[in-house]
């Protein structure tokens, strides 16, 4: 049985978590902009996840989740270090494409700040100039601005609310960003999907190339469920093939949104059965512990 050892674990908030996994051979081949799909256990959910960082001395790959849904939440709750996930396969996806761009601006949203943190660092180690917008709700959430201001020329911070760094969304990053540098090749962003079409919306009037990378719906990652499938322009791409890194200013991002939102209802109805599963399996070990407490 496999046995892909989590060595390291790190949380972040009340939501958002990182686990560090054993696996020499993936850490060997990953590139960014990669992804893996994981399995909890044996019956789990297939859930897609960007590769945020690899380590090829230490034959590690690095995941950082949030917490939302069913599968994400148990997660949180079982993922410890010593333990050890079901299934974990990949490198998945095309890597991203080596960038010959001598000035970039590497934009996170949230979750997404974890995977645009390998593309800054190559794209630093090939020599361009690299500016980091990374952006948070406040400034309790902010994580890994360490590693972005060892690899970043210039690092801007940015918060929702005001409590660190620029007050206002990436966007206003960008635009500072593009405001202080003229000559800007290319822009990187990941994050959520209405981040990343207001990314893009952001430097199409200055026809700055824009790269998003795309997390849709995806069960086998191979594309033969059809179930990642992405409007870019005039044609239907799988994102699972084809990407995940796409051209943002050919994005149809509200079609993507829509399509993320298909199986709300049904997701919703698997963390409330798993959640009152969790109830009665607590209950019954507390039963179980009054009663021997009774005996004694």
């Amino acid at each position: 049985m496999p046995n892909f050892e989590i060595v390291k674990r790190e949380d972040f908030s009340d939501v958002t978590f990182l686990l560090e996994i054993r696996h020499p051979l993936m850490a060997k081949a990953a590139k960014p902009g990669q992804f893996v799909i994981v399995m909890l256990n044996e019956h789990g959910e297939r859930v897609p996840l960007t590769i945020a960082d690899f380590d090829r001395s230490k034959g590690t790959v690095t995941l950082v989740i949030q917490a939302v849904g069913k599968t994400t939440k148990q997660m949180q709750q079982e993922c410890k270090v010593g333990t050890s996930l079901y299934g974990l396969v990949g490198p998945m996806g095309i890597p991203t494409p080596e960038s010959h761009a001598k000035k970039v601006v590497c934009v996170g949203g949230g979750l997404g700040v974890a995977p645009v943190y390998p593309q800054a660092r190559a794209l630093k180690e090939s020599g361009a100039y690299v500016i980091g917008v990374i952006g948070f709700r406040t400034k309790d959430l902010v994580f890994w601005e360490d590693k972005f201001r060892a690899i970043c020329d210039e690092l801007i911070i940015c918060s929702d609310d005001g409590s660190v760094g620029l007050h206002g969304r990436v966007t206003a990053g960008i635009e500072q960003a593009i405001k202080k540098h003229t000559d800007i090749d290319e822009v990187i962003a990941i994050g959520p999907p209405i981040m990343m079409k207001s990314c893009a919306e952001t430097t199409r009037p200055y026809k700055i190339k824009t790269m998003v990378s795309l997390n849709p719906i995806m069960v086998d990652g191979t594309g033969m469920c059809g179930g990642c499938r992405v409007k870019i322009g005039d044609q239907v791409k799988f994102a699972c093939v084809d990407g995940p890194d796409f051209d943002g200013h050919l994005v149809d991002f509200d079609d993507l949104m829509t399509r993320l939102r298909r199986y709300t209802k049904e997701e919703r109805m698997a963390l409330d059965h798993w959640e009152k599963e969790k109830g009665c399996r607590m209950q019954k070990s507390i039963d179980k512990a009054v009663d021997a407490a009774r005996t004694k």
